[in-house]
């Protein structure tokens, strides 16, 4: 597999020597190399390459301006670079795949093309399975059903995240999407509950969806999303509502516009 990577700086001898780093790494294939924003902005969209190392502090149109510029296309995994350390928390807002100080070091640097690699794999591994499924479809329609009943729900799950970065109170915590209980709604923001710690998302309700399994994680009231690997108890209720306890003992509310959420639990 070859991670195709654009480097993006305005200081040539940052990119020189994050290109000497990446020689270590022959996966690696470094495709373009950009000197402000906008340029960064047009290889992306003509190259199209699987990973992007983009420094933040650039005069006129910085790195979040690159991120945002983008959003109209497919972007590529992003890591961001630079040599101020206040630009953590938004990077990671940004959904950075990672952050790296200036300069760079190469354990380090190790580290996070690691991850890259698990995270391409995932990706191209659905996007084969997308591509059979198309080609069975039209020569073999039997087969392509069979096909989507076997692995649907494995392939399915890669989309999803199993990390999560929320900004609270000053920090970044990376939260495992295994260990959230609920999730409840006020206005922009999502209170993240994990049994044990209650966190603050800035994000709404349906784009906070869009990140999470279906299959584990499902809506049960109009402000409140559950896990429900994490149900022990179904409690009926009056008027065909009802309260799903949960592994903390904390008792949730089930409203009657989403009972069918209760028939999982029903055998």
């Amino acid at each position: 597999m070859t991670i195709r990577t654009i480097l993006v700086d305005d200081e040539p001898l940052a990119i020189q020597g994050l290109e000497l780093r990446l020689q270590e790494h022959e996966d690696v294939e470094i495709i373009d190399k950009c000197s402000n924003g906008r340029e960064a902005i047009r290889a992306i969209k003509t190259h199209k390459p699987d990973l992007v190392f983009l420094d933040i502090q650039m005069p006129g149109f910085d790195g979040f301006s690159v991120v945002q510029g983008l959003m109209e296309v497919e972007p590529p995994l992003f890591v961001f670079v630079t040599a101020y350390s206040d630009h953590a928390i938004r990077a990671f807002e940004a959904q950075a795949m990672d952050y790296l100080m200036k300069p760079v070091e190469p354990a380090r640097l190790a580290d996070t093309l690691d991850r890259v690699r698990q995270r391409l794999t995932e990706k191209r591994g659905v996007e084969e399975v997308e591509k059979l499924k198309e080609v069975l479809a039209e020569v073999a329609p039997d087969a392509a059903d069979e096909m989507a009943a076997a692995d649907g729900g494995e392939m399915a799950s890669n989309r999803f995240e199993k990390l999560i970065n929320i900004k609270d109170r000053g920090q970044i915590f990376r939260v495992d999407v295994d260990t959230i209980e609920r999730i409840d709604a006020a206005g922009d923001y999502m209170c993240i509950y994990t049994g044990d710690n209650t966190l603050i998302l800035r994000e709404t309700m349906k784009d906070l969806e869009k990140r999470l399994d279906p299959r584990r994680f499902q809506r049960v009231h109009r402000s409140t999303i559950v896990n429900l690997d994490l149900v022990k108890q179904v409690k009926p209720h009056t008027n065909g509502e009802c309260f799903l306890v949960l592994d903390s003992g904390a008792s949730v509310k089930v409203s009657r516009s989403y009972r069918d959420v209760v028939a999982r639990f029903v055998h």
